[in-house]
């Protein structure tokens, strides 16, 4: 049996493997490279061109205008009219067009930083998930594998038995039903332990690389001490970077508001023309400079419209602000209790367990060795399952440590220091 659970192991991990331990500190290493981190990476970009985008329109600006063409003198003859000049122009003013463009840039900026701010604590929490699923898989497989083990014993034992009369036809067959229920309860766990590996390398961006031997983590963290709801609320309202990037995406509506009511106002510019003429006139300067003024009197329902489309996405961004205040009250809320409740009835109901699987393991060792019962098998898997029990709540309890602080935006409250 265990040469036959060895070479279905090695069925499960088939592909290419690394070799090494990996540690759950080298998997969160790997997040950077993850398709979603990249993704909000390239938002930021983006942002970073449209911020110098909407700075390029106060610079300067230099060019070459010309024209080929001819015209008929009053003498009747047809004279070239050619013209060569290199413009260049400098805005001076343009009261609130530029400078409302340049305050939504950079809000919205700061908007992309605060998602990828977000996204790394999603990746972060991704990663710890699929990390522990992975040692839960296996731990899940051994004692699923012990207890096939057993029952395969039970039912080779009994066909014995029913070979010289000892039991009936049905004993045998309930005994032999109950092993292939444990046979396909194992197998399920097996291909548990090849799927929870894949999402695994998925989620460390290392698509065919399948980690085959994962290092317990060192989940000192788990008590840590944290803040009540009341106190740690409002830091959540202050810090979560999924509300920080909506308050920006409200700052930056506002800005392009203002920038759309701008479109009314006048611009002013400095310019200075060199130019070079065919045809001689006194009207024509071959250097000139001077200013330039642009004053609108009549646009249409252009700037209407365009302040109303902003106002209108200043309403989504407001009514989603509000929702995600009222969403993050609610997961702050179910995050502490959950921690509450693992680090209370969670652990002390899992330490029980183990306590009492070792006792009872103790004594299937001694009866197995007087030769009373032969229960040892079933013993050591109930006590796996135990153990997997209190492996669960840490992992648990780290998961939803993690939750919290990525609410918090990253970092917890500091404590206050007690007065002796």
């Amino acid at each position: 049996m265990k040469r036959a659970a060895l070479a279905l192991l090695a069925l499960a991990l088939s592909g290419p493997a690394t070799s090494a331990k990996l540690t759950l500190e080298e998997a969160l290493a790997s997040a950077d490279a993850h398709p979603d981190r990249r993704l909000a990476e390239s938002e930021l970009a983006l942002a970073r061109a449209d911020r110098a985008q909407a700075g390029s329109r106060q610079d300067f600006a230099l060019y070459l205008d010309g024209s080929l063409r001819t015209g008929r003198r009053p003498d009747g003859d047809w004279k070239p009219d050619n013209v060569g000049r290199i413009v260049a122009r400098k805005p001076l003013f343009d009261f609130g067009r530029s400078g409302g463009a340049v305050d939504a840039a950079d809000q919205e900026i700061a908007a992309r930083q605060a998602a990828l701010l977000d996204t790394d604590n999603l990746r972060r929490i991704d990663i710890m998930a699929r990390y522990f699923d992975v040692l839960l898989a296996d731990m899940q497989y051994a004692a699923d594998n012990e207890f096939m083990a057993v029952g395969y014993v039970s039912w080779d034992n009994a066909v014995d038995r029913h070979e010289v009369g000892q039991i009936s036809q049905p004993a045998l067959l309930r005994l032999e039903a109950d092993y292939q229920d444990l046979r396909e309860r194992r197998n399920a766990s097996l291909q548990r332990m090849r799927a929870s590996r894949q999402r695994l390398a998925h989620a460390i961006n290392r698509p065919g690389e399948l980690p085959a031997d994962l290092a317990d983590p060192d989940l000192r963290g788990n008590d840590r001490p944290i803040v009540d709801y009341e106190k740690l609320l409002p830091w959540v309202q202050a810090h979560n970077p999924r509300l920080r990037a909506l308050r920006a995406q409200l700052d930056a509506a506002d800005a392009r508001i203002g920038a759309a009511r701008a479109e009314r106002n006048p611009t002013l510019d400095a310019e200075v023309i060199g130019g070079g003429y065919s045809r001689d006139s006194v009207t024509r300067d071959e250097l000139s400079a001077g200013l330039v003024f642009n004053i609108p009197l009549y646009q249409g329902a252009r700037v209407d419209a365009r302040e109303a489309r902003e106002r209108a996405l200043k309403m989504r961004i407001q009514a989603q602000l509000d929702g995600l205040a009222f969403e993050l009250s609610d997961a702050l809320l179910a995050t502490l209790q959950e921690i509450e409740w693992l680090r209370g009835s969670g652990r002390q109901a899992a330490g029980k367990q183990i306590e009492y699987r070792d006792w009872a393991l103790e004594r299937a060792r001694a009866e197995y060795e007087l030769e009373m019962r032969t229960n040892l098998g079933s013993s050591m898997a109930e006590t796996q399952m135990a153990q997997l029990r209190r492996k669960q709540v840490e992992y648990r309890l780290a998961l939803a440590l993690a939750r919290l602080e990525a609410l918090s935006g990253g970092s917890l409250p500091p404590q206050e220091e007690k007065k002796e």
